[in-house]
């Protein structure tokens, strides 16, 4: 993995994200494209070199990695079945509304406390992230974390 010179240059996000976010999820989910775009290890086994843009969205149940080539050509779609992360994206979900509330009351410990719930919660996501992209997708850690949020964000139910 250390030869690929792979990686992302733009995330393109499906439209259900773009509507009806709250202002904490618009900011992670702000805040995970920002990271994504400036740092990122990110390729198709088939294409270890490409620099490409990535169209994430879901579609009928299925997570879409639709994976292009810098002209924003198609060049492979991976499909994840979204069950397995449903259970992390519930609980992820609950911390951010457990944060907002411990904002709006000011209770720093609490928000210590969901932070580093939330750590732990995004460590998780990678690790399936990285799972049950094996074999289709080549991504480290930290790019994991990213598109974790991202999934999250893109299953959000306001």
């Amino acid at each position: 993995m250390e030869d690929a010179k792979g990686r992302l240059t733009e995330i393109v996000l499906g439209e259900e994200m773009l509507h009806r976010a709250s202002p904490l999820q618009q900011a992670d989910r702000e805040q995970a494209v920002r990271d994504l775009e400036q740092e990122n290890e990110f390729y198709l086994p088939s294409h270890p070199n490409l620099h490409s843009i990535l169209h994430l969205s879901i579609r009928d149940g299925r997570l879409v990695f639709d994976v292009r080539d810098e002209m924003d050509r198609p060049v492979q779609a991976v499909l994840l079945a979204l069950g397995p992360f449903k259970t992390l994206i519930r609980d992820y979900k609950m911390l951010l509304d457990s944060y907002a509330d411990a904002v709006a009351e000011g209770r720093e410990t609490r928000i210590q406390a969901i932070d580093m719930g939330r750590r732990g919660l995004h460590n998780e996501g990678a690790e399936l992230m990285q799972e049950r992209l094996a074999g289709k997708l080549e991504i480290d850690f930290s790019t994991a974390r990213r598109l974790f949020t991202l999934v999250c964000a893109l299953h959000q139910k306001l």
